[in-house]
C-alpha cells in the first residue's frame, strides 16, 4: 500500500527478498520470486493464490473479514502513529489554509476512494460532527489516490484533503517538493494501521511462517535501511475485532446524519 516515492519501492522489494527466504527456508512452497507490483490490490486481496499483501482497515473490516487470514499488523514510526494506530493529517494549501476544520464548510474536497479509511472513513468521522446533518462540502473530487488527492489540493483543483500520516511522512522524509505548499491544519481520530493479510485457505502453519519471517524482518541487520526508509519498526499480532474501531467510526457518523461526505 505504500509505494511511493521510488526510494520506498525499492525498500519494498528488499523487504520482500527477505521474507522470500526466509519463508523459503521455512520449507513454505509457491513463494513468488517477486512482488507483484501490476495486480490492482483490490484484486489481489481476494486472489485465491494470495500469499501476503497489505490492506486498508476499513476494506478489510467491512469486506474481507472472514475472506481472508489476518496475518500481522505493522507498527510505524511517523507523527500521528502511536503503537499500532494512526491517523490521517488533514492538508490545505499553506497560501490561503482555513484557521480551523469548521471554516472548511463550503469549500471543496479530493478524496482517494469512498471504500478508504484514511481518506475517506476517518475524514467522515471529523466532519460529522460539524456538518449537523447537512452537507458540508461544495464538492468532492474523487482522485484514485493519496498522491493525486494532494496534487488536486496543490493545483487549487480542491482545497482539503485527508492523507494517511504515513504516507504524508513518507514524502516529507524522501520527496518533500510532493507536498510543498500544503499545510497539515487538522488531524482525524485514530484507527489500527494497515493490516497485513493472507488468503482464507492458509494453513494455521503456514500463517505462523508468515508471522514468523515479518518479525524476523524487524530486527534483521541486514534490512536497517529499508525498515528506515519505511519507518517501520514493529510487527504486532491483533484480534480481527481491534479493527472494529472503524465501523463505530462509520455508525457514529451515520447515527449523526451523515452517511457520506457531502
Amino acid at each position: 500500500m505504500y509505494v511511493a516515492p521510488p526510494v520506498v519501492v525499492e525498500a519494498q522489494r528488499d523487504l520482500w527478498a527477505f521474507l522470500r527466504e526466509r519463508l523459503l527456508a521455512a520449507g513454505l512452497a509457491g513463494v513468488p520470486d517477486t512482488l507483484d507490483e501490476t495486480l490492482a490490490h483490490h484484486e489481489a486481496w481476494l486472489d485465491p493464490r494470495l500469499l501476503l499483501a497489505q490492506t486498508c482497515g476499513f476494506p478489510f473490516v467491512k469486506h474481507l473479514r472472514g475472506r481472508v487470514r489476518l496475518v500481522a499488523t505493522p507498527v510505524y514510526e511517523a507523527p500521528g502513529c502511536d503503537g499500532h494506530t494512526m491517523v490521517s493529517v488533514i492538508v490545505v494549501r499553506a497560501g490561503d489554509a482555513p484557521d480551523s476544520l469548521a471554516a472548511c464548510r463550503g469549500l471543496r474536497v479530493a478524496i482517494n476512494e469512498p471504500g478508504s479509511n484514511s481518506g475517506y472513513n476517518l475524514l467522515r468521522a471529523s466532519i460529522a460532527p460539524l456538518a449537523g446533518g447537512h452537507p458540508f462540502f461544495r464538492s468532492v473530487l474523487e482522485t484514485g489516490g493519496h498522491l493525486a488527492s494532494m496534487e488536486a489540493v496543490r493545483q487549487g483543483k480542491a482545497d482539503l484533503a485527508a492523507i494517511d500520516c504515513i504516507t504524508f511522512d513518507l514524502l516529507r522524509r524522501h520527496a518533500p517538493e510532493r507536498i510543498e505548499g500544503l499545510h497539515i491544519l487538522a488531524e482525524t481520530p485514530s484507527g489500527p494501521n494497515l493490516p497485513f493479510i493472507t488468503r482464507l485457505a492458509t494453513s494455521d502453519d503456514e500463517l505462523a511462517l508468515l508471522r514468523s519471517a515479518l518479525q524476523a524482518a524487524i530486527t534483521a541487520p541486514e534490512l536497517k535501511e529499508a525498515r528506515t526508509i519505511l519507518g517501520l519498526k514493529d510487527v504486532v499480532i491483533l484480534e480481527e475485532t481491534a479493527y472494529d474501531i472503524l465501523l463505530d467510526l462509520e455508525r457514529s457518523a451515520i447515527k449523526a446524519g451523515y452517511p457520506e461526505l457531502r
